[in-house]
């Protein structure tokens, strides 16, 4: 069956339905380019049509452009992909401005056909890209409609169009949002912000009627005088808007994300030269995109490994394994997220503490939560009792009867565990039991339960209802209903899935605590704390160590070290500990306590870097590098994901690489820490380890795996991959 099909009615408006079979969203393609450009050449050819609405079967429009088709074109394009993308480009270029153009005739812009888009529902990407090439966009009045460009959040930019249409149409400053933060928008504010031309309850029927009224189509920026709104960049209101997009753009990437940079010249550039030419600049800035490294692991990571993981690519061949009904142990800031995202997901929640007021405090997360959304118009009085009338909050263990999945967040004790482990499964001996912890050893918390089989782990990182991942942990027992039910549970509440085996910080917190420990121990080094911050972010962290370790509490710091320490011995280095357990003395716990590393007013705001760490650990004469900096916190966290891999506590590249994004934000611009050592080539990540480690000890030592690869010249996803898998 075909993607696109067209019916011409008796009125003479011919109908496209955009209709991909046996998908829930369109998405385009190769092929459906094709069957869309034929659809278009025949319209207009035909006497008989007096118009064309473009619309889609389904109830939405469509998700945007299948990232496949990239590939393909790349791959198509043998010893010369730059030209392969480029012409692709350009004929896709080629067939949007045929729609726009509509027949008209070249010269005096008189005659064409009108044609309209009828989107029922969510227009992302193309989905907007096509539209935005139409003569009038129509959009059904569905609030839970999303209409936008997000392709700057997988590393790309709108590249059919959309770029240099959007800015025509708005003007630079009025589309950076949409552009430059993928800002989505429901179709009443997409008309409020002037993306879309019409908000109606039967967008096909108003269409129809706009194609039959004899329109003036001609676009703006197809007339002689067109003025670009708010300024072209030499008029001095769009100089101005430039200059500060240009400060923007760096202050937020830091120079890391091509495709920003990319986006903004493309635009800075295309509103100097007509919309034809315009649009070929735009197509050389994709394909510049598209060629690089850090565009291909973002997309791969961000789009195409996420939503395969998402999608259960790891998932044991068990039955469905959906959740009717969840308990969950312990109501504080953890169990209270879980119970808030498990009821917002349509599960019935048991939300148990050892006082009633502790769990209705619990549950006072979720009434606080929904009524946020309610004053933002997110929600409404009834969908706020809906989800409240889903949690039990109760004292009464009693209450799990019927649960078929158990939920512990208390304590993170190993006694306090157990004993809330044995209170449940008296009362509730058949469900699969998942404790939450972040670093407790599964197999050894499972001692506790009826059947190991049963039990595993569910890593939630906090705050719940904002983090996207989940860590699910396999003990040595684990049984794959247990995998199967925690994964299912997962996709449930709508977050993205990782499952791993157990070892000590699983894989998280493995690889997050050596970047923290790094960024210590330089300053005990002298190395000067603005250094080290502002060279992580200067690479793509969010945070510099020194800022992460006050979000998370420096005392949280010091328990994990004596703890591992404890089970360490004297293979644990302890080198920043001196710094960590200063702090803690100083009763500096940070932001908790509105003094850390930083400093902060007494609203908590923070307010730089506290001058006692300095006076206490003097800044050396001679700084480093900023490159060392960067590699020493960049390889702490990757040398330690290699070693999972290698050890088997991650079985599949595509969770490391995902887990480490979402999880703890390692520079997305990299497509995480498998797809970095990509990037930069396994024979340089084997020499510059032997580097550190020649400067800065064994912590840097290269893993066996890494320099066999290294030797071999081999890449992580050319023999790790998921097609690497499929040959073998």
């Amino acid at each position: 069956m075909a993607d696109f099909t067209m019916k011409t009615g008796d009125d003479g408006v011919a109908i496209i339905t955009w209709d991909v079979p046996n998908k829930s969203m369109n998405v385009l393609s190769l092929e459906g380019w094709g069957e869309l450009d034929a659809l278009v050449d025949e319209a207009l050819a035909d006497d008989a049509v007096k118009g064309v609405v473009i619309t889609s079967g389904k109830d939405t429009f469509a998700g945007g452009m299948d990232l496949n088709v990239i590939a393909k074109m790349k791959a198509a394009a043998g010893d010369n992909p730059a030209k392969g993308l480029m012409d692709g480009l350009m004929q896709s270029h080629g067939i949007l401005r045929k729609i726009e153009r509509a027949g008209m005739d070249p010269k005096t812009n008189k005659g064409g056909k009108p044609i309209a888009a009828a989107l029922p529902g969510t227009a992302l990407g193309i989905g907007l890209e096509i539209p935005l090439a139409c003569h009038r966009i129509f959009a059904a009045d569905n609030p839970k409609a999303k209409i936008g460009l997000p392709e700057i959040m997988v590393g790309i930019f709108p590249g059919m169009g959309g770029t240099t249409r959007l800015v025509r149409k708005m003007g630079a400053m009025a589309a950076s949002p949409l552009l430059l933060e993928g800002k989505l928008n429901d179709p009443k504010k997409a008309k409020a912000a002037g993306v879309i031309d019409e908000v109606v309850d039967d967008p096909v029927a108003a269409a129809k009627e706009w194609v039959l009224s004899e329109p003036k189509i001609v676009k703006p920026w197809d007339e002689k005088g067109y003025k670009m709104p708010g300024g072209a960049p030499y008029h001095p209101a769009g100089f101005m808007t430039f200059v500060g997009a240009s400060a923007m753009v760096n202050g937020k990437t830091q120079g890391v994300y091509p495709a920003a940079k990319a986006l903004l010249s493309a635009v800075y550039e295309g509103a100097m030269v007509p919309f034809d030419t315009a649009i070929k600049i735009e197509a050389r800035w994709f394909t510049s995109v598209l060629l690089n490294p850090s565009s291909e692991a973002m997309i791969r990571s961000l789009f195409i490994n996420k939503e395969a993981l998402e999608k259960g690519a790891n998932r044991p061949a068990v039955d469905d394994q959906k959740v009717q009904k969840v308990g969950i142990i312990g109501a504080g800031m953890m169990g209270a997220g879980i119970a808030l995202v498990s009821a917002l997901a349509g599960i019935q929640v048991v939300l148990i503490d050892s006082t009633q007021e502790a769990a209705d405090k619990g549950k006072s997360y979720t009434t606080a939560y929904m009524d946020k959304g309610i004053a933002r118009k997110k929600a409404t009085e009834e969908k706020k009792d809906a989800v409240l009338g889903l949690i039990n909050a109760t004292t009464d263990y009693s209450a799990l009867a019927g649960c078929d999945l158990i939920v512990e967040a208390v304590f993170e004790d190993v006694g306090v565990k157990a004993e809330v482990t044995q209170k449940v499964q008296a009362a509730c001996p058949d469900a699969i039991f998942a404790t939450n912890t972040s670093t407790l050893p599964i197999t050894e918390l499972a001692k506790a339960a009826n059947d190991a089989e049963k039990f595993i782990g569910i890593h939630f990182f906090s705050p719940v209802d904002k983090m996207l991942l989940v860590e699910i942990i396999k003990g040595k027992e684990t049984g794959d209903e247990a995998v199967a039910k925690a994964l299912d549970y997962v996709r449930q509440i709508k977050k993205t899935p990782i499952v791993v085996n157990d070892e000590r910080f699983f894989y998280a917190n493995r690889c997050i605590i050596p970047y923290i420990n790094e960024g210590i121990r330089m300053v005990k080094e002298g190395v000067a704390p603005a250094l080290i911050e502002n060279a992580a972010k200067l690479v793509g962290m969010p945070l510099g160590p020194l800022q992460l370790t006050d979000e998370t509490s420096i005392d949280l710091g010091v328990k994990i070290a004596k703890a591992t320490k404890a089970a360490m011995g004297d293979a644990y280095d302890d080198a920043q500990d001196e710094v960590l357990f200063w702090m803690f003395d100083e009763g500096r716990l940070g932001r908790k306590s509105n003094a850390g590393f930083y400093s902060y007013d007494e609203k908590g705001k923070r307010q730089g870097l506290w001058e006692g760490l300095s006076e206490k650990y003097p800044t050396a004469d001679e700084q480093p590098d900023l490159i060392d900096v960067q590699h020493r916190l960049l390889f702490a966290q990757t040398l330690e994901a290699v070693r999972a891999l290698e050890e088997g506590v991650l079985e599949d590249i595509r969770e490391g690489d995902v887990g480490a994004i979402l999880g703890w934000g390692f520079a997305p611009w990299s497509g995480g820490p498998f797809s970095w050592l990509d990037i930069i080539g396994t024979p340089y990540a084997a020499e510059r380890c032997d580097e550190l480690t020649a400067i800065y000890g064994e912590r840097f030592s290269t893993p066996a795996l890494l320099r066999e690869m290294a030797d071999k010249t081999q890449s992580f996803y050319g023999r790790f991959g998921p097609q690497a898998k499929k040959a073998a």
